[in-house]
């Protein structure tokens, strides 16, 4: 009898990818008998080849090496020869329609994502807006495993089976060690999209105000792009707290091993927030255009720490991606930073209770 093996298809921004990872681990777990291959970009390679003995990663460069209709047929043929049992697309794009209509033409088994199209449209509606909580994209991922034959119980606490990352595997330049009375904080100030970035000058003032109640603490900053490195030069010659994280670590398992030893991390609604929320570290997410009812939180994250205005407009998109219908995107701007400030000094005191 052939042995049961499952392709798991999700080519997306990493946000979406290190969603998939609490039900992936799951799924491992719960069948250890199962061989579970992971399709995803090559960025997306740290989070899945150590995650469990049964889990493999497979890249897929969609650009270049199986770009169009030829490309997705070579990859079509090169998954074919690793004899899948069952195929879950976590994506349902063109490319992953495109590669299930041909698995289905095969007769192999295969399920895909429900993204409640509908649901979400009614969520960012100008008019009759209904704003309900819409199944998180974990119970999504869940859902499809369930339709081919196995039901998991999304269980994760961490990526790090000892709770953290070793610290010792960071430039010893870069990361000193930590004493039990240090705080250390993760800023990541920035998003894909306008809509969820909330407005660097602000962002100034939460830093300021966090250096005031804690002066000896550590502010680690994560991005990388040119200008979010323009913007961090600028503050870290202001501030001697503040250390830019992303450009002194080596990719994104370094990343998530600072990620592990924070107090707490002030995210965006971004991959950061999902980053963060592997590694068991609070989050407090700041929301702006986009609103957590949409499905997007991260992994046990708690409302209670996400910062957003109660606006008649919001959400106004799910992505974040649209053009603020106002014109002044007061859903950030309007955001005082004290509510982010007293959100993160909260999660820091109940930890040395």
């Amino acid at each position: 009898m052939r042995a049961e093996q499952i392709l798991i298809i999700r080519f997306s921004a990493i946000g979406d990818v290190a969603m998939a990872v609490p039900v992936v681990y799951s799924l491992a777990k719960q069948y250890p008998d199962l061989r579970v291959t992971f399709m995803s970009k090559a960025f997306a390679r740290p989070l899945f080849e150590n995650l469990a003995p049964n889990v493999g990663f497979m890249e897929a460069d969609l650009k270049e090496e199986y770009h169009g209709i030829r490309g997705l047929n070579a990859l079509y043929r090169r998954l074919t020869s690793k004899n899948f049992t069952a195929i879950a697309d976590f994506h349902d794009v063109l490319r992953s329609k495109y590669l299930r209509a041909r698995f289905n033409i095969d007769r192999y088994k295969v399920a895909h994502i429900n993204k409640h199209r509908k649901s979400r449209s009614r969520l960012v509606a100008v008019d009759d807006k209904q704003l309900v909580q819409l199944p998180t994209s974990f119970h999504n991922y869940a859902e499809v495993l369930a339709e081919l034959g196995y039901p998991v119980k999304v269980e994760f606490k961490s990526f790090f089976p000892e709770g953290k990352g070793d610290l010792s595997k960071l430039p010893v330049s870069f990361v000193p060690r930590k004493s039990e009375d240090e705080c250390w904080i993760g800023v990541a100030p920035f998003a894909a999209h306008q809509g969820k970035i909330y407005p660097p000058r602000l962002m100034e003032k939460v830093i300021v105000g966090l250096i005031k109640r804690y002066p000896e603490c550590k502010i680690y900053l994560f991005g990388g792009g040119e200008k979010e490195i323009k913007v961090f030069d600028e503050w870290c010659a202001k501030y001697k707290q503040l250390v830019k994280a992303s450009p002194n670590l080596a990719g994104l398992y370094q990343e998530l091993i600072l990620m592990s030893h924070l107090d707490v991390m002030i995210s965006m609604d971004s991959a950061n927030m999902h980053l963060a929320s592997l590694v068991n570290t609070t989050v407090v997410s700041v929301w702006g255009a986009t609103h957590p009812f949409a499905g997007f939180m991260g992994w046990n994250q708690s409302l209670d720490n996400a910062v957003q205005l109660d606006l008649p407009c919001r959400p106004c998109s799910i992505y974040g991606d649209k053009e603020c219908i106002r014109g002044n995107y007061a859903c950030m701007k309007n955001i005082a930073p004290d509510n982010i400030i007293n959100k993160v000094i909260g999660v820091i005191e109940k930890k040395r209770i």
